[in-house]
């Protein structure tokens, strides 16, 4: 079944207007993407959500963006950049069966302390998968990336690009629309 629409996340100091989220948006059309806020950012506070909090609003904003496109769960991508990727990432793998995930400059480890990762859920997470990240990306380098990504037991295509945890946006949409038209 083609993807019939994409709800994104921001990173976990950004909000919905976030360049890469926006250039998604036009870069995507007519496919509709759906930039969301975290329930924090949209009461006006900063920082990153709790997580629990988060996931609960990925579910919960796909099953509603579901329902206004008039198509099941199972057409929907879900993602983000950074920690928006994490925690629909962590969705996923908790059971929303959406068709796709794209995971933009995903947050494997902070910086500097590569042996705090953020991999425990990703042995869940079965649906296609898109990553992309800057080839000098603080929060995982693309050989520590590739590896742990390719834990999940779906599909995973994995692409780097100049930059570092923002890369210039026109390749990484460029990216996206590729992936998502080959999953019909």
């Amino acid at each position: 079944m083609p993807i019939a629409g994409l709800l994104v996340y921001p990173g976990a100091s950004a909000g919905r207007d976030n360049r890469t989220l926006v250039a998604l948006e036009h870069g995507l059309a007519p496919l509709p993407v759906r930039r969301s806020e975290f329930a924090n950012r949209a009461a006006g506070r900063g920082g990153p959500e709790k997580p629990e909090l988060a996931v609960a609003h990925v579910v919960s904003e796909a099953y509603a963006f579901a329902a206004e496109l008039g198509v099941p769960l199972g057409q929907l991508a879900v993602g983000g950049r950074s920690f928006g990727g994490r925690m629909a990432s962590v969705a996923v793998a908790q059971g929303l069966a959406v068709g796709a995930l794209v995971l933009l400059s995903y947050p494997l480890h902070p910086p500097g302390r590569p042996e705090q990762l953020r991999i425990a859920h990703l042995p869940q997470v079965a649906v296609p998968t898109l990553a992309v990240s800057g080839a000098a990306d603080p929060f995982g380098t693309p050989e520590e990336l590739r590896t742990r990504l390719g834990e999940a037991p779906g599909p995973v295509t994995f692409a780097v690009v100049p930059g570092n945890h923002s890369p210039a946006d026109g390749r990484v949409v460029e990216l996206v629309r590729e992936w998502l038209v080959s999953l019909e």
